[in-house]
């Protein structure tokens, strides 16, 4: 029950990025900043330490490590290669086409149908875990909003068009997170799952929040509120 109202969380968060995006895009960095510390803290101060417990019961620690680095570079691929991250969008100014615009947003669909399934298995190995993941999933689903409406945009769709997928992007968390209910995950599964994850956070933490917010307003405010992310998440999972 509480996966599925954290679920229904990123949903608005989801949904509160589009919106934003329609309106106004400048004054955000300072919010990415925050968040792009809290994913590095959850990342730092959560997940690693959920696999160095479990490690001892699951296997040799190459392989979370190993998953950790495929979730990485899995993830960059993906948006690389389908042109969904946001920093990308003049170099392919020319390639502006409705439909690429309605695939960037269905693969951000499907990403966000995966953060949801993330959260449905961190509450498969704790309620902790569950709510460290749904929050960082909280956080970066509002640049998911955001990057929805912004790609749609760019390429050429309308505002009804694009906030029909946005409502998309919102509801897939939820329906991960009733995925996740038909299966469960073995102890190697469990430390496999958090490294990808780790891997997975890490990438949008530093990779694509942390660039984005400092793209265009780079000040110490900014980085100030990133320090404070991570240091927020420090605290709450001193009481875990």
């Amino acid at each position: 029950m509480i996966a599925i109202i954290l679920a229904g969380a990123t949903f608005f968060s989801t949904l509160f990025g589009g919106l934003f995006a329609l309106k106004k895009r400048d004054s955000m960095h300072r919010i990415l900043g925050f968040a792009a510390g809290v994913l590095i803290g959850v990342v730092a101060f959560d997940l690693l330490p959920e696999i160095f417990k479990n490690y001892r019961s699951s296997g040799h620690f190459t392989v979370p490590m190993v998953a950790l680095v495929v979730g990485f570079l899995l993830f960059h691929i993906v948006e690389k290669s389908i042109l969904i991250h946001h920093s990308q969008e003049k170099e392919y100014e020319v390639h502006h086409h409705p439909d690429v615009g309605v695939a960037s947003a269905l693969a951000l669909i499907g990403h966000s149908f995966l953060d949801g399934v993330g959260i449905g298995l961190g509450f498969q190995i704790s309620s902790v875990v569950g709510i460290a993941v749904a929050i960082a999933v909280i956080a970066h689903d509002f640049t998911d909003g955001i990057n929805t409406v912004s790609l749609m945009l760019v390429n050429r769709n309308t505002s009804r068009r694009s906030l029909a997928f946005l409502f998309l992007d919102a509801i897939a968390p939820l329906v991960g997170v009733a995925a996740t209910l038909l299966f469960h995950l073995s102890d190697n599964g469990v430390v496999i799952y958090l490294g990808f994850f780790a891997g997975f956070l890490l990438y949008i933490g530093a990779s694509e929040i942390l660039p984005e917010a400092h793209s265009k307003h780079s000040s110490y405010k900014t980085i100030l509120l990133t320090v404070f992310g991570a240091l927020v998440t420090f605290i709450v999972t001193r009481f875990n």
